[in-house]
């Protein structure tokens, strides 16, 4: 398979904006056509929007914009600007009255590094439209991605830099991407290598440390020690597929997740994907759905590995740098 940029995969639009005196941030990604959206929420600490929508049952079947953000609860506030930038578009469901975007969300926990006041609002959501028009593949600490952290089991003096990250690839016509924010109470890892790649830090601030370890160790301690964390992240697919199977598509790609995330879906993270489908491929789902979780398994590499250190955290380069790693 062939490596492609996200937007490649046909009928999507993906936008970022950020405040790095927070730092936080807002991700958008946006079907003016409509898409067909599942979603798979694992974690025990999820903050989301209109998820119930996206269950099978239910009337709405294509959603018009999903969005990732930092601020906790808070930066749900992004999605006013997302509905108000596809209704003065004449984007959404018809109510006759006017359109009602369907705008779906999740929020990850970024109030710990910087400034808590300064979260994702209705402004912010907007800009992040705006910036989808011209579009653009960056990665590290922009959007979702942009306050976020990992490897917090010690506090935030010997956390990790997290970021945003993206992997898209095609196989002859069919295309499958995904998109994440990476902000999880486990280390990062590269399954390729088993290399732990952001964590935890060691004492001397020079090691990443095993964060199953760590609290194997500590396993009679039930107290929430670990907040402040969660992964978000959407893949995207121009294979044609209804609400049911994308949200089976959205399940198969939290894959992504436990390959690279130790440990991933705790009591202590909201960890949710959601999937969209946009094109009008014929393809096998379990087939695209081992590709949705390699592409999130990749991206979520990518999110470690192009961060910066911000706030006073290091990042991948900081320790691999120097030694090629």
């Amino acid at each position: 398979m062939k490596e492609i940029p996200f937007t490649a995969i046909g009928g999507l639009e993906v936008g970022h904006a950020h405040n790095l005196a927070g730092p936080t941030g807002v991700t958008v990604i946006i079907s003016k056509m409509g898409a067909a959206v599942g979603v798979d929420v694992r974690g025990g600490a999820p903050g989301t929007r209109e998820t119930d929508l996206l269950d099978p049952v239910n009337l709405a079947q294509e959603a018009h914009g999903i969005f990732l953000a930092g601020g906790s609860a808070f930066g749900l506030d992004a999605a006013a600007g997302i509905m108000q930038y596809l209704e003065e578009r004449e984007i959404g469901f018809d109510v006759q009255v006017t359109r009602v975007p369907i705008v779906c969300g999740a929020v990850l926990f970024d109030l710990a590094l910087g400034d808590h006041n300064i979260r994702p609002d209705k402004e912010m959501g907007y800009e992040a439209c705006v910036n989808a028009e011209t579009g653009g593949d960056v990665q590290g600490n922009v959007g979702a991605g942009a306050g976020a952290s990992v490897g917090k089991i010690y506090g935030m003096s010997r956390a990790m830099k997290g970021g945003f990250g993206s992997c898209a690839m095609a196989e002859n016509d069919l295309k499958v991407g995904a998109l994440v924010a990476v902000n999880c109470l486990g280390h990062v890892m590269d399954p390729e290598t088993g290399q732990r790649l952001a964590g935890p830090l060691g004492e001397g601030m020079e090691t990443v440390e095993d964060t199953e370890a760590i609290m194997l160790n500590a396993f009679s301690n039930k107290k929430n020690l670990f907040s402040g964390n969660t992964t978000i992240g959407v893949v995207a697919t121009n294979a044609r597929f209804n609400k049911t199977e994308a949200t089976k598509l959205a399940s198969m790609a939290q894959n992504g997740y436990a390959r690279t995330i130790r440990p991933a879906h705790t009591m202590y993270d909201g960890d949710t994907v959601f999937a969209m489908s946009t094109g009008d491929i014929q393809a096998d789902l379990s087939v695209v759905g081992f590709l949705a979780a390699n592409a999130m398994e990749k991206a979520v590499v990518a999110a470690v590995r192009n961060a910066g250190s911000l706030g006073g955290l290091k990042c991948f380069a900081d320790l691999y740098a120097t030694s090629g790693g």
